[in-house]
């Protein structure tokens, strides 16, 4: 139980630290509020895949984190562009600032072989798995030490 409460902990204090940074990075484009992509889990023979809707997002501005079986991807979403200082919004439907999900995974993962990919407003995470081999037979070889005389 105490271990879970320090990655609790840890996992807290990453959120933190990602947010401190996407702020100052916010701040000097003028975006704020907050916004929550969409996006599947999906779980293939030899990965899980997080896939995020982030149409109009640049990579730089999004953090992923892997920690303990948990996934963190948080960012900003800068407000849309007006040519026209003047216009005035009678609908907004498309979300814009930080945001954050986090992703609780199942099963072994090799978290230092994960790779993303951004293309067309789409973040595609894949965490290759870790090959389970209880039960399986895994062959010790013997190494002969010659007794030194």
């Amino acid at each position: 139980m105490a271990r879970l409460f320090h990655e609790a902990r840890d996992l807290a204090d990453d959120v933190r630290r990602v947010f401190d940074e996407l702020e100052r990075e916010a701040s000097s484009l003028g975006a704020s509020g907050e916004c929550v992509p969409a996006l599947d889990v999906l779980e293939t023979a030899d990965s899980a895949q997080i896939v995020v809707d982030l149409p109009g997002v640049r990579p730089g501005s999004v953090r992923i984190l892997i920690r303990a079986g948990t996934v963190l991807i948080a960012g900003a979403k800068e407000p849309a562009a007006c040519a026209s200082r003047e216009a005035t919004f009678h609908l907004v439907e498309r979300g814009f600032g930080r945001f954050a999900r986090v992703v609780r995974l199942a099963g072994a993962f090799d978290a230092s072989r994960a790779h993303a990919t951004m293309h067309a407003g789409e973040l595609r995470l894949v965490i290759p798995k870790i090959a389970d081999r209880r039960g399986g037979e895994i062959v010790v070889p013997i190494t002969r030490i010659d007794p030194v005389s």
